[in-house]
């Protein structure tokens, strides 16, 4: 069986260039079944991965809301208006 690989540690963009590189070996048709089934878990692990850390990221992302005198009121997810 094939060892599970952990992409946690990749950042955002390695992971997405991985991915990238994935697509490109499955879109040119010379990658036969086995390892075309390989490479579609690695890349739907990837996807995922790539799915969490930017949901992640939005979380973290807060809009900065003014009162009427101008000063910091608080903040309120982004795009909530």
């Amino acid at each position: 069986m094939a060892e599970e690989t952990d992409f946690s540690s990749l950042s955002f963009e390695d992971a997405l260039k991985r991915l990238e590189a994935i697509v490109q070996q499955l879109e040119s048709g010379d990658v036969p079944l086995d390892q075309s089934i390989t490479l579609y878990a690695e890349g739907d692990k990837l996807r995922a991965q790539c799915q969490k850390r930017l949901a992640d990221a939005q979380a973290r992302i807060d809009k900065i809301t003014l009162g009427s005198d101008g000063s910091i009121a608080g903040t309120e997810p982004f795009g909530s208006d």
